[in-house]
């Protein structure tokens, strides 16, 4: 299934709408506010929580927890390199990493043993982070969709 996350830019906190391809809003994001490390939350169209996203403190690289139904489904680790972007990502749903170009915004999320489940694609020239991803039907969209939320807030947002 394709998706679109936009970030909206004039808000206090990190916010992302997430659509489909008919323009129609599926899923909100909304970090807190006031929080040590970031903490986001991911709402369905009917405003129930789908998912948790927490930063960890006091780790040498960033390390994030993904929680559904207040349990830990995945933990995704920056891990150290020189040029280019690593991460370690375990999850209930099965291990997984990213190939790709991260300086020309395009990469996929490989999931092992099985190949590529998902593409991702972040436009150069837009106002607050926007992105295009096509998800493997048989994944679960939620926890995708998760991953990439983290993913920007490692790579691209501005306050880590």
């Amino acid at each position: 299934m394709k998706y679109y996350i936009k970030e909206k830019v004039f808000s206090i906190g990190d916010k992302f709408n997430i659509f489909d391809e008919d323009e129609n809003t599926l899923f909100k994001v909304e970090g807190k506010v006031f929080s040590l490390g970031n903490k986001l939350r991911i709402y369905d169209a009917y405003n129930n929580e789908a998912a948790y996203i927490e930063q960890k403190l006091f780790k040498f690289l960033p390390e994030y927890h993904i929680y559904m139904n207040d349990v830990q489904v995945a933990k995704i680790k920056k891990n150290f390199t020189f040029f280019s972007h690593s991460f370690q990502i375990t999850s209930s749903y099965g291990d997984f990493s990213l190939d790709g170009n991260f300086l020309a915004h395009d990469f996929s999320i490989i999931k092992e043993g099985f190949g590529e489940v998902a593409m991702v694609s972040k436009k150069w020239l837009s106002f607050g982070d926007s992105y295009e991803i096509n998800i493997e039907d048989s994944e679960n969209q939620v926890f995708m969709l998760a991953l990439v939320i983290v993913i920007d807030q490692v790579l691209y947002d501005n306050k880590n």
